[in-house]
């Protein structure tokens, strides 16, 4: 596995990665509310974030992860990819090297709430509404640090 910058060129196929780990993960969220989110992530969201890509050996894009202010604003992985290790290799990337520590997570994927609790992150607060004032509480974690 390679994780690199991500570039322009690779939005498409993170785009298609975000839209297919959404639909596996977030079944709470409305098809509309993905449709209305989908062109903010690929037109701006993207360009916001310092986005690194996770690519195998045959370059085929697997997952990403984007960092704000040591904010882990994103992360997804291919449906296809779940439970091979890249989410973790990417935290850990992100910690190491792009100095994440904190996370927001939707407090109904209780899949990530349990990933990140095992990647050192703790519940630190929680808001009743998500970044775009959705009824879609997140919990605030940040990462243990001994």
């Amino acid at each position: 596995m390679i994780i690199e910058p991500a570039k322009k060129s690779d939005y498409k196929s993170l785009i298609t990665i975000w839209e297919a780990s959404v639909r596996a993960t977030h079944h709470f969220i409305s098809e509309e509310y993905l449709q209305e989110l989908k062109p903010l992530v690929l037109e701006q969201y993207f360009a916001m974030v310092d986005l690194v890509v996770a690519k195998s050996k045959e370059g085929e894009a697997v997952g990403f992860c984007g960092l704000s202010d040591g904010n882990i604003e994103m992360l997804f992985i291919a449906p296809k990819m779940r439970g091979r290790g890249i989410g973790k290799l990417l935290v850990n990337y992100a910690v190491d090297h792009q100095g994440a520590w904190k996370v927001d997570v939707n407090e109904q994927n209780e899949q990530a709430v349990g990933f990140y609790q095992k990647m050192g992150f703790s519940v630190v607060g929680r808001s009743p509404v998500d970044n775009q004032g959705k009824p879609y509480p997140l919990l605030h974690m940040g990462l243990v640090l001994g």
